[in-house]
């Protein structure tokens, strides 16, 4: 007990191996279209600590909302998520994922049509990218509908958060929010896709 105690304080020089720490937070990054939705469908999963909404995926610097949605920018609408791996596992995070899009749409998720509405997999290390690939390969041999999936899977590059007024949009806004997400469809064509 001694030597793992002097090990720990000497940062293991001693030869004895310090236990590894359980990592309090990690990070995941997704794309789904409008990232009002994507932030909503987060914050209600057990073991998600905070959502931000994001641009991510483009070659300019510091996008403004006006330049991602012009689709000139390379951008997609992303949604930064930080979660306790204690609670919720990287491969728990990605099955609601593909629940709450249309993996079958290109370049558009429900009534937002445009390259910045991709869906996409930001993956933050080689093992997020090989459980978001293999996650993917699982849902392309099981799927419920007969489309190909089309959702993007790729390593993270810089991650800008989107304006002030777009965070918590649909805390903020929930009358307007609730009225954008029905008119736009995402919920019933989620239900004629997953069923």
């Amino acid at each position: 007990m001694q030597r793992l105690v002097l090990a720990l304080l000497l940062g293991g020089l001693t030869g004895v191996a310090a236990p590894a720490m359980a990592q309090a937070t990690a990070k995941a990054t997704v794309a789904g279209g409008c990232f009002w939705c994507v932030e909503a469908d987060f914050d209600k999963l057990p073991g998600v600590i905070s959502t931000t909404s994001g641009y991510i995926g483009g070659k300019t610097a510091n996008p403004t909302y006006e330049q991602v949605s012009s689709n000139t920018t390379g951008h997609a609408e992303a949604v930064e998520i930080v979660y306790d791996p204690a609670k919720l596992s990287y491969e728990q995070l990605l099955a609601h994922f593909w629940r709450t899009i249309d993996p079958t749409t290109p370049d558009r998720q429900f009534c937002d049509i445009g390259n910045s509405y991709r869906t996409a997999i930001f993956a933050h290390d080689a093992a997020q990218l090989a459980a978001a690939q293999a996650s993917k390969a699982a849902l392309a041999k099981n799927k419920p509908f007969p489309e190909p999936i089309v959702t993007q899977i790729t390593l993270a590059g810089t991650f800008t958060p989107a304006e002030t007024y777009h965070q918590d949009y649909y805390k903020k806004n929930p009358v307007r929010y609730q009225y954008y997400r029905a008119s736009c469809g995402r919920d019933a064509r989620l239900k004629q896709l997953w069923k």
